[in-house]
């Protein structure tokens, strides 16, 4: 794997205006609409799948299925009805939103009773055995139908299909945690930017040390994607890592960032639908000093080992609790100190829907989210850490984490997206 070198004077890549991002956004809706959905709805056995949500409480699948340019009034409807194999799935827009030529759109009244009553006609006339709506138990992405509606639904649909709703979980995280190979190169693009935005806080023009605070840090960075238009995923953090005898010297509540401290981030931004998540780490020198002391660059480096032991044991099909099982078997057998992973699934949202292996509290099994299954598609954090003795720190022993987006595809296995950290950065 070749190393990203943490380079602040790296320039950030173009971010594309609006109107473009609106363009890119809704060419690859329609490849999702006619190539991961069909497979989504038939693998969990349903052969109609509603969407129903009202404009300010949006079903987090909703807001995957719709432009970026249009907007969502009063009711939305969405009904997807599998015809099979040979004449696809229908998709339709029961909606006064314009979703273009992406939906058939055979509704445009106003009056939410017409909604109701053409979505009766529309069911009467297929007559679906299974249909799917979010009510998913496991998955938070997957339970967007609030309790109203669906109490709504229950009074409106003909007494016939009341029996035939099922929870619609199984397809939603299969069509939300699959990336298109046009949404992973996408996602290479995202993940530069977020790179070149946290290498332009680690510099002397941000972080004067002895007066920046970890708070500066976080209102710069957050600063710097408002003004580039872009939403962070998450509010931005950023820690400082010090020795307990450096501690000592300073008030606990003490965020000045001052030589000899590492500075480690967790952010991470959404752009084009996309989101990324991670952890990297800059050391502030000391004077004289021109590189970072020898303990913590070993501590990096035993954790980009446990990376490269996370990488090699993907395997299609595998549940995020076998792959936690295997990484960390493998990492103690090679001597990887204290190996920690916890690492979730990433692309369209933040935590979720995919394989979940491990949480910072539980290192065995993570039960429901840790039993789902890895797919070729999927993007994770490699987020994970590991423990050691720093000797230029007193022997101290010092928990050292690193979070890098990755990749599974069934042509290339695991791999970082845009390289992952094996320097420091130096401020």
């Amino acid at each position: 794997m070749n190393p990203r070198d943490p380079d602040p004077t790296t320039s950030l890549p173009e971010i594309l205006p609006v109107r473009e991002r609106a363009r890119v956004i809704r060419n690859v809706l329609r490849r999702r609409l006619e190539t991961l959905l069909p497979d989504s709805m038939r693998e969990a056995g349903i052969d109609m799948w509603l969407i129903l949500c009202y404009e300010d409480d949006l079903d987090p699948v909703f807001r995957t299925l719709i432009p970026l340019d249009t907007w969502c009034p009063i009711l939305q409807v969405l009904v997807f009805f599998d015809r099979g194999p040979s004449e696809g799935v229908e998709r339709i827009n029961l909606s006064m939103t314009d979703t273009g030529d992406l939906y058939d759109r055979p509704w445009k009244g106003y009056r939410e009773e017409e909604q109701w009553e053409l979505l009766r006609e529309i069911i009467e006339k297929r007559k679906p055995e299974r249909i799917g709506i979010n009510t998913g138990s496991i998955q938070w992405a997957a339970g967007g139908l609030t309790h109203s509606l669906h109490e709504k639904l229950l009074r409106k649909l003909p007494r016939a299909y009341r029996g035939r709703l099922v929870s619609a979980e199984e397809a939603a995280v299969r069509f939300l945690s699959v990336l298109t190979p046009e949404e992973i190169d996408l996602f290479d693009h995202v993940v530069k930017t977020a790179h070149s935005l946290l290498a332009s806080c680690y510099t002397r023009e941000v972080i004067e040390p002895g007066v920046t605070t970890t708070d500066d840090l976080v209102w710069n960075y957050w600063q710097k994607c408002a003004d580039l238009g872009l939403e962070v995923s998450f509010k931005p953090f950023f820690y400082i890592i010090r020795s307990e005898k450096e501690a000592r010297r300073h008030d606990p509540s003490d965020k000045v960032i001052r030589p000899g401290d590492c500075v480690r981030s967790d952010v991470g931004i959404r752009y084009l639908r996309l989101t990324t998540d991670h952890q990297e780490t800059a050391y502030i020198l000391r004077d004289g000093e021109t590189d970072a002391p020898a303990g913590l660059k070993r501590l990096m480096a035993e954790g980009n080992r446990l990376q490269d032991v996370f990488m090699s044991s993907f395997r299609e099909g595998l549940t995020g609790n076998e792959l936690l099982g295997t990484i960390l078997e493998k990492a103690r057998r090679d001597g990887i100190p204290e190996p920690k992973v916890y690492s979730h699934s990433l692309g369209l949202f933040l935590h979720e829907p995919g394989p979940l292996i491990g949480l910072p509290w539980e290192q065995e099994r993570c039960p429901g989210r840790g039993d789902v299954r890895l797919r070729s598609g999927n993007a994770f954090t490699m987020e994970l850490s590991v423990t050691s003795s720093v000797p230029e720190w007193g022997g101290e022993r010092v928990r050292f984490a690193l979070e890098e987006d990755v990749v599974f595809t069934r042509e290339e296995g695991c791999r970082p997206v845009d390289g992952r950290q094996k320097r420091f950065y130096l401020v």
